[in-house]
């Protein structure tokens, strides 16, 4: 039986906490037992959730003693430092030879006990900056699902609690229970760490009034030539004059701008339609369909197959469904 326990803190994170109990803490028809989970708390009793709603909670901190897994599952702001008792008792479990992972911003708990100095980790995206500058010992590492180091993990944004669960199962127990668990789950069996935490967004910029039309312009135009030379043409002025305005305007490169552009209206045609990969990537001015892929990848963490299959709605998918 695999020792599992989840480590709540007041307000606690529904959704972290119900993804390890759902993969470690749910019998299942036709899986014998295998894993032994707990739910543990500084103070047992009865526990808020962020959510507005209370858990029971029965252990207390000794139940990590005997773990061979420890999931701190959310940590409700950085502004707050653990207590002793818990880092102390998270570092024994450490010592003990149990995996201690970290759910989103339960990263914090483990940065703040010493256990990710000099090691790769990751938290929820909107906050790998802020995590990066209070633990500099830590290497930050963003946007990606999770990182496993073997005896300390740490994963992104919510739902990537469930792929580390995942991988977790995958780690110890094998291949086949982890596809079986995930498949009751309705989930996929297996997201790579490397994958990025969430679909592409553009940065929020400033667009100066000065630059407005140029930059409609080019969203409009994505298949045509957005060289720096080309752009600095229609805009009736040198292409250093340009660069400079793009970077004091918009804090980029023109050529990182068109880019984010063209992965974005890419990412959207793969959501929104069926066209094949090498229609979109001509649509957005990358003729070379292997270009275009690396490209992507280099964005993204995934194929843009990979990425169709994971953000595009239920129609484009194949998914039955029913009219009134």
């Amino acid at each position: 039986m695999l020792r599992v326990v989840a480590v709540v803190v007041e307000p606690h994170a529904s959704f972290e906490l119900a993804c390890v109990a759902d993969v470690f803490g749910v019998a299942r028809d036709g899986v014998p037992p295998w894993a032994d989970f707990r739910v543990a708390a500084e103070q047992p009793g009865q526990v808020w959730a962020k959510a507005g709603y209370q858990i029971l909670v029965e252990h207390g901190l000794d139940a990590i003693t005997e773990a061979e897994v420890v999931f701190v599952t959310g940590w409700p702001t950085p502004d707050e430092l653990p207590s002793n008792s818990l880092m102390d008792a998270l570092v024994r479990a450490h010592a003990n030879g149990a995996t201690i992972a970290g759910l989103c911003s339960g990263t914090y708990v483990l940065a703040a006990a010493g256990l990710l100095n000099g090691r790769t980790a990751t938290t929820h995206w909107s906050q790998t900056e802020d995590l990066a500058r209070r633990y500099p010992f830590v290497q930050v590492t963003p946007d990606v699902l999770f990182v496993d180091h073997g005896d300390v993990a740490t994963s992104g944004g919510a739902g990537a609690a469930a792929d580390l669960a995942l991988h977790i199962v995958r780690r110890h127990c094998g291949t086949r229970l982890a596809d079986t668990i995930a498949r009751h789950m309705v989930l996929p069996p297996h997201r790579v760490g490397g994958q990025r935490q969430y679909a592409i967004e553009s940065r929020r910029r400033h667009t100066p009034e000065s630059m407005g039309e140029l930059l409609g312009w080019c969203a409009d135009h994505l298949a045509d030539d957005l060289s720096l030379r080309a752009l600095a043409k229609r805009s009736g002025v040198s292409p250093r004059t340009l660069h400079r305005r793009f970077e004091a305007h918009l804090g980029t490169t023109p050529a990182a701008w068109v880019q984010e552009q063209r992965m974005m209206r890419a990412a959207t045609l793969l959501q929104t339609t069926d066209l094949p990969v090498a229609a979109i990537a001509a649509s957005v001015g990358l003729s070379d369909p292997a270009n275009f892929r690396k490209q992507f990848r280099s964005v993204t963490g995934v194929n843009p197959n990979r990425y169709r299959d994971t953000f595009a709605p239920a129609t484009v998918n194949n998914v039955l469904t029913r009219d009134n």
